[in-house]
């Protein structure tokens, strides 16, 4: 079985040539698809076509990021700000997730992903909540990637929350604040139990990072594509693992 994986690392897995080092694969990458609608009107599409063909990307992505290794794929699928969206577009997204687990979940099952959600759950339709909810219970043994689904999350709002949650520490004297430190900060975001992004992608040619995990992401490689979500391919994600390869990740130091 290594001697396998090995052949199969040492392949080039793009037209440059270029392997990829498997001692070197990020942990936990997160990615901001992006460009669905754009995508459909580039062919005269609806833009809920884009939204239900980047669900079958999220399938393809999964997979390729199991087979490289990665322990953490976190997939920014639904943000706070986005309910200022058409309503029949929200309801179209809404609608996602439990098509997705009821198309998917069985193969989530084999391959050993766990689906876990960050986010906050009021708001989301009853039939969403319930989807996730099965999925995260029935794969809540699986010891193989965690496809951790961002669903009604805004980085904002979390830190504030956390704020929030370290003040009512203090108040209640279990917290001196001379000695509040970053684990306490990290203990109340809704990332909590998970290890800080690697590597953030986003598709489709946008330059920012929208309101997402913006304290995780302080030393994360961040990568963006002009491709949009729909037409990202396995090529695409090993070129962003390849790329964050060639990087010295220094942290501030030298």
């Amino acid at each position: 079985m290594i001697e396998r994986l090995k052949k199969w690392f040492a392949k080039p897995l793009s037209n440059t040539g270029e392997a990829l080092d498997p001692d070197n694969i990020p942990t936990h990458v997160a990615i901001i698809m992006d460009g669905n609608g754009r995508w459909a009107k580039s062919r005269g599409l609806p833009r809920m076509a884009g939204h239900h063909s980047g669900m079958k990307t999220v399938k393809r992505i999964t997979m390729a990021a199991d087979r490289l290794g990665v322990k953490y794929l976190t997939l920014y699928a639904f943000s706070t700000e986005n309910w200022k969206r058409p309503k029949a577009e929200v309801d179209f997204l809404m609608k996602l997730p439990q098509e997705f687990l009821s198309i998917e979940l069985d193969d989530l099952m084999r391959n050993n992903v766990q689906v876990r959600m960050m986010g906050y759950k009021e708001n989301l339709p009853d039939y969403t909540l319930e989807a996730v909810e099965e999925a995260i219970r029935k794969t809540a043994n699986n010891t193989g990637l965690v496809l951790n689904f961002a669903l009604n999350y805004g980085s904002r709002k979390e830190m504030i929350d956390a704020v929030r949650c370290i003040g009512n520490e203090v108040k209640q004297g279990r917290l001196d604040p001379d000695h509040i430190a970053e684990r306490h900060m990290e203990s109340f975001l809704l990332s909590t139990g998970l290890p800080d992004p690697d590597l953030l992608i986003r598709t489709s040619g946008e330059l920012r990072i929208s309101n997402f995990m913006l304290w995780q992401l302080a030393y994360s490689e961040l990568w963006f594509t002009d491709v949009y979500w729909p037409e990202f391919q396995d090529e695409h994600f090993y070129e962003a693992i390849r790329e964050y390869q060639r990087r010295a990740r220094r942290y501030g130091g030298l």
